[in-house]
């Protein structure tokens, strides 16, 4: 299937090639991000009709996510055989299916078809992420890979900051706090019939998001994005990696995906939960519902200040040591500090703003670990965006810890899941990216 698929060299691509591809790839990372980032809505939304406990709604995270953990080595495999070209157009299609899957979903108010669906846009997620990654990584000169990143990050947020405001339009009403309220007062059958009314609502939107998924991979596949060569390899590179047989030997790599899988967990605890600690403030969802997007607005600032300073002033890896750092430092605040503050129209604790403000620094900290994970791998980069995009299922894994720990402590508490994690990233930052055997020599360094 591959034979007629005409590879090119990434150095040969002219300007304008170049431009239009980033543009092209970015149109996919606003895809990315939409679907993904509906995800918080889904899962108040699911608590409710479906009537989960904090546990049960965080599975819509983790059966979203733990398909990159399932499809990411298939996933590099897949693109080895097809390209990048025909493997994103299978992604999308993939995507497809998950997306009407809600539609039987919905009819029978069954929680597990649902979760499947939701599986299934991870799995076609999982192929495009791992194609749509190393691309924006090799496509242009390395000292400026996290600038590129963050053009993507911009795209994949923005979208963020629309989808649960858009999805929100679509499947609430103006009434439906006092609906919510009057739920748990009524009988088995008032209930069942109101709660089957409630879900019901996501078929359309789900419906017409799966058409323009599949419209979508059509336009990929004949688009003029270029199928970029990464099997081939300088002979420098090549004299390098000659003892190499498998990814595991970059221990560089391996951390790297350990990084991604806490930074990613990281990143949808702070905006996935924050809707739920907001309502535990006595907020009702229709004035919580904003709360991803002021995350991701603050994302977005930190992707605008990291297109603006690297690496004229700031070199990429400097910036991801002083995000870790400042990531720490932000979860610290949220758990230690309280006070009521009224700010932007939002009576709440101080702490929540601290949350908000985490959206900045985990923007910087993808576009950090990328380029420093897939340094020197050569014709190994495809294989390695494959173990780095199984990190992503830190975004499965974490929001569950971080349920467990609300159900048993609080809301604000479980918080203390981040710390942790921010600790790791910043070993990676300053130390583990450096890391070339493993050896415990290396490791002493």
């Amino acid at each position: 299937m591959s034979n007629d698929i005409k590879k090119i060299d990434v150095t040969s691509l002219t300007n304008r090639n170049t431009i239009i591809s980033i543009g092209i790839i970015g149109v996919m990372f606003f895809i990315f991000g939409f679907v993904s980032w509906i995800n918080a809505i889904l899962i108040p939304y699911f608590k409710i009709s479906c009537e989960l406990t904090n546990f049960q709604s965080y599975l819509v995270a983790f059966s979203f996510y733990i398909s990159y953990f399932v499809m990411s080595v298939p996933s590099s495999l897949l693109l080895k055989k097809v390209g990048f070209k025909r493997g994103m157009m299978l992604g999308f299609w993939i995507m497809a299916v998950g997306a009407l899957l809600f539609i039987p979903a919905a009819y029978t108010r069954t929680y597990y078809i649902f979760l499947t669906g939701l599986f299934t846009l991870g799995t076609g997620l999982a192929i495009l992420q791992t194609a749509a990654n190393p691309y924006i990584t090799i496509l242009g000169p390395k000292e400026r890979a996290a600038q590129r990143i963050s053009i993507m990050g911009i795209c994949n947020k923005g979208a963020g900051i629309l989808a649960p405001l858009a999805f929100s339009a679509a499947i609430l009403r103006p009434t439906d706090d006092a609906l919510f309220a009057a739920i748990p007062l009524m009988d088995d059958v008032a209930r069942a019939i109101a709660l089957d009314e409630l879900i019901m609502r996501v078929v359309i939107p789900y419906t017409v998001v799966g058409i323009f998924l599949f419209i979508i991979g059509i336009f990929i596949r004949y688009s003029p994005l270029p199928e970029i060569d990464t099997e081939h390899e300088s002979e420098e590179l090549s004299k390098a990696n000659s003892s190499k047989h498998s990814v595991f030997q970059f221990p560089h790599l391996v951390l790297g995906a350990v990084a991604i899988f806490l930074h990613v967990g990281t990143q949808v605890v702070a905006i996935d939960t924050i809707i739920g600690y907001a309502t535990s403030m006595d907020m009702n969802l229709l004035e919580a519902k904003v709360f991803p997007s002021y995350t991701l607005t603050a994302a977005i600032i930190g992707y605008i200040v990291g297109i603006v300073m690297i690496p004229k002033v700031i070199k990429q890896k400097n910036m991801l040591q002083l995000c870790t750092m400042l990531g720490l430092i932000l979860t610290l605040c949220i758990v230690l500090l309280q006070g009521e503050v009224n700010w932007l129209n939002h009576r709440a604790d101080v702490s929540i703003w601290f949350v908000v403000c985490l959206g900045a620094p985990n923007a910087l900290i993808w576009a950090g670990i990328w380029p420093l994970a897939l340094d020197g791998l050569g014709r190994y980069t495809k294989d390695g965006s494959g173990l780095l995009i199984m990190g992503l299922c830190g975004n499965a894994i974490l929001p569950l810890v971080y349920g467990a720990l609300a159900d048993v402590y609080d809301v604000k508490l479980a918080y203390w899941v981040l710390f942790p994690c921010y600790l790791y990233l910043v070993y990676y930052a300053f130390k583990g990216h450096k890391i070339r055997a493993w050896s415990l020599k290396e490791f002493l360094k």
